[in-house]
């Protein structure tokens, strides 16, 4: 299925403009938790600008697989935009844009913090000449402070905050999440950032600056770790798997398959043995209690585990779902994207050549979803700068001087 073809949630509405329709975005961001940001916004009809610089977003490369040049990881989080590539390390290109920054409601950049006041287009410059202009900066760290203005990346801050200390289990050690977790965290947070922005601009009229690292939203997601530690004083290890404050909320081995169960209270705990013929199991005194069973973890994992081994785990956690047991088979990246409810819920978006994950957010009026795929290197430079008044012979002028650049340089 697709959301590039105006479906929504199976009603037959066209695609709409979306609910950011009118919105303009210039988009100064490379690699990920900025260009995620962005194509949120792009998906509900922002009209986003992704200026790139010379080199082109770094991503481009990070492959195999490709797409003709581009890799996999910049397509998967830059569809919806237009690109064009200007060195802003020099003057006339800092004055495109400034032109192009006429009319625009959101500036997202990741350069380095202090790059931007440098080159003389940092916020306190910008926010004088356009006041209603949200600028999000996401950065490492932020500009100050013990680490302010050193670089920082997905992996190297899952370890500094911690997030690598309370994945694996002790056999692995610390462990990196397999997904980059802090950039898509900072990615969502910006755009959450940015709507509460625009939305009290509605009352103020003035724009503000948004400091948003990869830190503190890597921080952000240590629940319920830093609860636990807060309250017990104790440092969080990893766990694997099981929850570390919920039993039995853990992987099970079945005949088929492995499968995850998870069990949030004690009525769902008794519903749950009842379905597999353990009536007894919450009566016993170590059980009792979700604090007894979170204590006595192994030797219910060890019962539970000696009675799923020889289920069907895709059929046992279909019906274990529809009893009202949370339930569901571990499954991989190409089983789940070509699973039913996947499809139903339009979560494979397909236009000409490109395909990629849809929209998660679904809105009855103003459906999301992909507009456009993802650009080429400078693919709309000449159009989006015409866009914005400039004549043929000065867009011949600015490519000619290397300001606007039809070929990444090395």
């Amino acid at each position: 299925m697709t959301d590039a073809v105006p479906t929504t949630e199976g009603k037959g509405l066209a695609l709409s403009p979306g609910a950011l329709a009118g919105l303009k975005v210039i988009d100064l961001t490379r690699v990920l938790g900025g260009p995620y940001c962005t194509m949120i916004l792009s998906d509900h009809g922002a009209e986003v600008i992704k200026i790139e610089p010379p080199q082109g977003d770094e991503v481009r490369d990070w492959g195999p697989p490709f797409h003709e040049s581009d890799a996999s990881y910049f397509i998967g989080v830059n569809r919806n935009k237009r690109s064009l590539a200007l060195d802003l390390s020099k003057p006339e290109g800092r004055a495109v844009l400034l032109t192009l920054l006429e009319g625009a409601d959101v500036l997202v950049e990741n350069y380095k913090p202090g790059s931007m006041e440098k080159w003389g287009i940092g916020y306190d410059t910008l926010s004088r000449r356009f006041p209603g202009l949200v600028h999000c900066r996401v950065s490492g760290f932020g500009a100050d402070g013990p680490l302010g203005a050193l670089p920082g990346y997905d992996a190297v801050i899952q370890a500094m905050v911690g997030l690598m200390s309370i994945n694996g289990n002790d056999g692995t050690g610390p462990l990196r999440m397999g997904t980059p977790i802090v950039d898509i965290a900072t990615g969502l947070y910006s755009c959450i950032g940015i709507l509460m922005a625009l939305q009290e601009r509605t009352r103020s009229g003035k724009g503000q600056f948004l400091d948003m690292t990869l830190h503190d939203c890597g921080m952000a997601l240590l629940h319920p770790q830093a609860a636990n530690h807060f309250l017990n004083g104790r440092r969080p290890k990893a766990t694997g798997n099981p929850h570390p404050n919920i039993s039995p909320y853990s992987k099970y081995r079945t005949k088929t398959c492995e499968i995850f169960c998870a069990i949030g209270n004690d009525p769902t705990f008794r519903r749950f043995c009842a379905f597999l013929g353990l009536d007894d199991l919450p009566g016993d005194p170590r059980f009792l209690t979700n604090a007894l069973r979170v204590t006595n973890r192994a030797e219910l994992d060890a019962i539970l585990d000696a009675r799923l081994a020889e289920e069907d785990g895709h059929e046992l956690t279909d019906r274990l779902l529809r009893s009202g047991v949370p339930a569901g088979p571990v499954l991989h990246v190409d089983e789940t994207i070509q699973a039913a409810h996947t499809a139903h819920r339009q979560m494979v978006t397909e236009l000409g050549w490109y395909r990629g994950l849809g929209t998660p957010i679904k809105m009855s009026r103003t459906p999301g979803g992909t507009r456009a795929a993802p650009p080429r290197f400078n693919e709309h430079g000449a159009a989006i700068l015409a866009q914005h008044g400039f004549t043929e012979e000065q867009i011949a002028e600015l490519a000619a001087t290397g300001i606007v650049v039809d070929k990444r340089r090395s």
